[in-house]
């Protein structure tokens, strides 16, 4: 819990601040129990790289897509995977295995 007795701190810049920071526990000097929750909506989502094998006519079709709506063809594998998901947490259904 913090200390009643503990100044609050001011830092003369954020380089100070930082380093105040890597070497002291923040449990001595911030209540946690009056912290709220936050949503951080102009993050950008983690992004992860996969390797994922396509029949080529399948590919073949899915680049010719993407070009009718003058896309890359990656984003267009997105969109619909994503579509796909909402869809089936819509409808209670739980992916497949």
């Amino acid at each position: 819990m913090p200390n009643a007795n503990n100044p609050v701190h001011r830092f003369r810049n954020e380089a100070e601040e930082r380093a105040f920071w890597e070497r002291t526990d923040s449990v001595g000097e911030i209540d946690w129990s009056k912290a709220e929750r936050v949503r951080l909506t102009n993050l950008k989502p983690s992004r992860a790289s996969i390797s994922l094998r396509l029949p080529v006519s399948l590919l073949e079709r899915i680049k010719i897509a993407a070009n009718k709506r003058d896309v890359p063809y990656q984003s267009l594998i997105k969109v619909w995977l994503a579509e796909k998901v909402e869809a089936a947490d819509a409808e209670g259904k739980a992916p497949l295995p």
